[in-house]
């Protein structure tokens, strides 16, 4: 238990320090941070297979059409939402990307609630409703919807349903989905060279170069620690674990990037705490029973 909670929480640790990486990368597209993190992703994640020896899998996957066709799609909505939280980072909306992860969960019980047929209790509404008091005032006050968040909170959450259901654990899952991704990734990359516009290629600090090849096992690993302190601890302890990174994200976009953050947004943020909060001791109440 011990051990798993460490797992998990070095797990959030890297989540939430990934803008410090992203923003370090600020002069590169997203689209290529985005390309170099699939390729460079497979490549550790294949070393990792051959030095465990964990193959086996990949030839009854591709005997099944279903399964294929579930991971392309999961593939598809993991790239979306790195592609945004990049974006978002190297845009000054580190503050508005946590706000994302922050209302994740409550977004993953709508989804349980709309598509699982998933009952919600009262404690459960009551969170979802103050989540959503909290969006509507951001809304009002930037004038316009925090984007952001939402795709990266409807991005996530649609992945991890899919997930709840794969075929795959998180080492094989992630390795698949990358190998889907590697094709697109590859040619894009290509193109540009041909075009002189990769920036591994033209940048003139080593240092970007060695940044977009750790892409790889930053992204890979934090996964396989989560995945084996996920198997050790319970969900009520990794419920209250995932608030680790946005947590950091936040801190890391107001004191480190100095965003903007007026009282009234702060209002916005608050009324999504308390949901979280709600949630959070709603769910522990109802364990303890």
């Amino acid at each position: 238990m011990r051990t798993g909670i460490i797992n998990a929480t070095l797990a959030f640790l890297c989540w939430g320090l990934f803008p410090i990486y992203f923003h370090a990368l600020h002069d590169v597209p997203p689209s290529q941070i985005l390309a170099h993190r699939v390729l460079w992703s497979l490549l550790f994640l294949a070393i990792v297979l051959s030095v465990r020896r964990q193959w086996k899998w990949l030839p009854a996957v591709l005997r099944q059409p279903r399964v294929i066709a579930s991971f392309v799609a999961s593939a598809f909505l993991l790239s979306a939402n790195w592609l945004v939280y990049i974006w978002a980072v190297n845009n000054g909306h580190v503050i508005e990307a946590s706000l994302g992860y922050f209302i994740n969960p409550l977004v993953n019980i709508m989804f349980g609630y709309l598509l699982l047929k998933e009952r919600l209790r009262a404690g459960q509404w009551a969170a979802i409703g103050l989540a959503a008091l909290g969006v509507a005032w951001l809304t009002w006050q930037a004038g316009t919807v925090p984007w952001i968040a939402l795709i990266l909170a409807a991005t996530f959450g649609a992945y991890g349903l899919m997930r709840k259901t794969a075929a795959l654990g998180a080492l094989e899952g992630l390795s698949f989905e990358t190998m889907v991704l590697f094709p697109l990734a590859l040619g894009y990359v290509i193109w540009l060279s041909l075009n002189g516009q990769n920036s591994f290629i033209n940048s003139a600090a080593d240092s970007t170069r060695w940044l977009l090849v750790a892409a790889g096992p930053i992204t890979a690993i934090p996964l396989l620690l989560f995945a084996a302190g996920a198997r050790t601890i319970p969900l009520s302890a990794l419920g209250l674990l995932q608030y680790i990174s946005p947590t950091i994200q936040f801190l890391l976009g107001v004191w480190l990037f100095h965003e903007a953050f007026s009282a009234e947004r702060m209002v916005g943020f608050l009324l999504i705490w308390s949901a979280l909060a709600l949630y959070a001791a709603e769910g522990l109440w109802r364990n303890r029973g």
